[in-house]
C-alpha cells in the first residue's frame, strides 16, 4: 500500500492493495514474504486467486458497484504482475487497464481474445535481473501481435518501483 500511496494523484482514487495469499519465511534471515502460488496445483490456484480478488472488489467500500463499468486498473509488481493480468483478464470485473512493473505476461492469459484486453502499461528496469530485456521483448512482441494497446517504458533501474515509474503510472491512469 505504501507504494500505491506514492502514485502522484493517488489520493484522488480508491486504492486497494491485495496481498499475496501464501506467506512463508525466507531462507537465512527468516523474513516473512508472500507468494501468489507455486507450480503445484497451478490451474486450481489461479482460479482460487482470481476468485479471491473478485471477492475483495465486491466487498470493498469505495469501489463502484456497477460491475459493467471498467473503472478498475490492476497494478502488479514482480510476481504480482501475473496476478494483475489474471485478475484483469479472467476476473468478473472489466478492467480499464493493466500496469505491469517488473514482471511478464503469464502464459495462461495469452489465449484471452484481444477484444477483452484493456490497455497495458509496462514499466521495466534496464538492470532488472528478473524481468530481463529478452522477457520485455517477448511481451512486446506478444502485445503487438495480439493488437493490444500498450506502452512500454524502460527505465534506468533494477527490480524496483521508482518515482519515475509511478509518475508514468499516474499519467496512464489519468489518460484512461
Amino acid at each position: 500500500m505504501n507504494v500505491l500511496q506514492r502514485i502522484p494523484g493517488g489520493d484522488q482514487a480508491t486504492l486497494i492493495s491485495i496481498q499475496a495469499l501464501n506467506r512463508f519465511y525466507t531462507r537465512g534471515d527468516q523474513k516473512i514474504v508472500a507468494s501468489w502460488m507455486t507450480r503445484q496445483d497451478r490451474e486450481e490456484t489461479i482460479a482460487d486467486n482470481v476468485a479471491y480478488v473478485d471477492r475483495v472488489l465486491e466487498t470493498t467500500s469505495g469501489v463502484v458497484s456497477d460491475k459493467t463499468t471498467p473503472d478498475v486498473v490492476f497494478l502488479g509488481f514482480s510476481q504480482g504482475v501475473a496476478m494483475a493480468y489474471r485478475a484483469a483478464l479472467l476476473g468478473k470485473r472489466p478492467a480499464a487497464g493493466i500496469i505491469a512493473i517488473g514482471g511478464d505476461v503469464p502464459p495462461d492469459v495469452k489465449d484471452v481474445p484481444a477484444a477483452q484486453w484493456p490497455r497495458v502499461l509496462i514499466e521495466a528496469g534496464t538492470n532488472d535481473q528478473w524481468y530481463t530485456s529478452a522477457k520485455i521483448s517477448a511481451d512486446e512482441e506478444f502485445l503487438e501481435a495480439h493488437r493490444v494497446t500498450h506502452q512500454i517504458n524502460r527505465r534506468d533501474a533494477g527490480h524496483e518501483v521508482t518515482d519515475e515509474m509511478l509518475a508514468s503510472v499516474a499519467a496512464f491512469i489519468a489518460n484512461g
